[in-house]
């Protein structure tokens, strides 16, 4: 084996280590959440069947890693009464959330069913945030580059955008706003911090994302 050969095969270890070592973490954390909130999906579960009966999670099929689809599971927000052709964005006082939605949209626990995702290998807990279906088409022209990562719970759009309903001005299109400004700029900070991410480096985002659910949120891009 020469020395560009031997540098080669080295990288590759190196690459699957890491690989490793991050789906090891993955499984860890999201096994741990799951048995220690475990009563509160429960309790949160409990409160939707009696706020409005009928389903308990919202399923809806997002783009994974490589651009594959895979079926994402959240708590229900809206009112079981929707319809699905519905706006494919959640905007500010929403009509459609229930009272249980509006506080579970506040404080994220309505994510907490990706934890199976994760435990599945669909998502990571640190990873660019899995888009919908309607707005896959953006994935084209530079931003296709994040699919090469697994969508996550946490990351730097997960938190910098933490309050992201804030950001839409009343008197545009939504649609158009989140295809013009806020998917360019969601996926220029993916694309800033995925290629040269680290396994602390994600620790520090998950920190940061447990900040960012009680309240804390940077107001701009933080280094690390």
């Amino acid at each position: 084996m020469n020395a560009s050969d031997l540098s080669l095969h080295r990288r590759f270890v190196s690459r699957a280590a890491h690989g490793f070592a991050r789906r090891s973490i993955d499984i860890a954390v999201a096994g741990t959440a799951i048995i220690v909130l475990a009563p509160l999906m429960l309790l949160i579960a409990g409160a939707l069947l009696l706020e409005g009966g009928g389903l308990i999670l919202f399923v809806q099929t997002r783009v994974g890693a490589g651009g594959q689809p895979f079926r994402m599971y959240k708590f229900r927000k809206f009112s079981v009464n929707c319809s699905s052709q519905g706006l494919a964005l959640t905007m500010a006082g929403d009509s459609r959330m229930t009272t249980l939605g509006r506080f579970l949209a506040a404080t994220k626990f309505d994510e907490l069913p990706q934890l199976w995702n994760v435990l599945k290998g669909e998502m990571a807990i640190v990873g660019p945030r899995p888009e919908s279906l309607a707005f896959a088409d953006c994935f084209s022209g530079g931003p296709e580059a994040v699919l090469q990562y697994k969508p996550g719970l946490l990351g730097p759009t997960q938190v910098l955008f933490r309050n992201e309903a804030r950001f839409f001005p009343r008197s545009v299109d939504p649609v158009l706003f989140y295809r013009e400004v806020m998917f360019p700029a969601k996926a220029k900070l993916d694309l800033s911090y995925y290629p040269r991410r680290t396994i602390v480096s994600d620790i520090v985002w998950m920190v940061r994302g447990f900040l960012a659910i009680v309240g804390w949120v940077p107001s701009r891009p933080i280094a690390v």
